[in-house]
């Protein structure tokens, strides 16, 4: 389980670029192996229907064996009677599914807010994360995904906020390791913003077991391309969106771009799509699945 995280070591000299725009990638030798990126589903681009129970993880399942996906990522928030934990038999129903349909399960996710002050709730989090990690365990799930939070408590700064959420987080990450399961944190344009927040708190837990799930779509400041280049050694999975933002401003994502860059690094494995917003989520997935095996090829 050691490679994922020998990504960190990519074309350091990179890292410390002011400005990045483009990369020649045609001579790239950063990893010998073979390449192969795994598309996947994020369950969350259903989001509409799982919620109002018109649809459930089974169908997601289905979907995905029918539109060229090798994985998906079963989010916990669909599970029945979430957060609470879903029974093994549940859990091992759908595991069983997914085998029979020949997908991998490439990562879950739960809720959680490391930025509130109260460590009493800090640590109701705690033990979510470490209950859904045995989810995960069962699963067979290599990741489970966290946040950092959403909230800027008065009287902190951004670096005391960061201390306490690594702490946080490492107790999270030892108990990821004892159960197999990767910790990684979602960058979500919330108290992690830019490419340097990412590095900032990765440094900072500073353990094995922890990662990044890069999601292209969540840098709003600046220029996402370089941030994406910055933060990519600590990518054990993704977030590949529809839309990114450039300086602020929503483009559509240049797949053929982003692909390029994930071939040049040493990240190696499940490329999970998400799509948001309005329209039927089967016919946008439908859409966006096959400009991305396109992209890939």
């Amino acid at each position: 389980m050691n490679q994922p995280f020998a990504r960190r070591n990519f074309v350091k000299s990179l890292l410390f670029a002011p400005v990045i725009s483009k990369v020649d990638f045609t001579n790239n030798k950063a990893n010998p192996n073979p390449i192969k990126l795994k598309p996947s589903l994020n369950a969350y681009s259903f989001n509409d229907p799982l919620k109002a129970k018109t649809m459930d993880l089974m169908d997601v399942l289905d979907f995905c064996s029918k539109h060229e996906f090798e994985g998906v990522d079963l989010t916990g928030y669909y599970f029945p009677n979430y957060p609470s934990v879903p029974s093994d038999e549940y859990i091992f129903k759908l595991k069983h599914r997914a085998h029979q349909l020949g997908l991998s399960i490439s990562g879950t996710g739960i809720k959680n807010d490391f930025t509130n002050p109260d460590a009493s709730k800090r640590k109701e989090d705690i033990q979510l994360i470490k209950n859904w990690i045995e989810v995960a365990a069962k699963l067979g799930a290599p990741v489970i995904r966290i946040f950092s939070g959403v909230m800027n408590p008065k009287g902190y700064t951004w670096d005391e906020i960061a201390q306490w959420m690594a702490k946080d987080i490492q107790e999270c990450v030892a108990y990821g390791q004892k159960h197999g399961v990767i910790v990684a944190i979602q960058n979500h344009n919330d108290f992690i913003q830019t490419g340097d927040d990412v590095v900032k708190l990765i440094k900072l837990v500073n353990m094995e077991w922890f990662g990044l799930i890069l999601d292209i779509g969540s840098f709003h400041q600046g220029d996402p391309y370089a941030q994406i280049l910055q933060t990519i050694p600590y990518a054990v999975n993704w977030q590949i969106k529809e839309k990114m933002y450039e300086n602020g401003i929503e483009v559509k994502t240049d797949l053929k771009r982003i692909f390029q860059i994930i071939k040049a690094s040493t990240y190696r494995g499940f490329i999970p799509v998400e799509t948001l917003g309005q329209g039927d989520p089967a016919k946008k997935v439908a859409i966006f699945i096959q400009e991305v095996i396109k992209a890939l090829k």
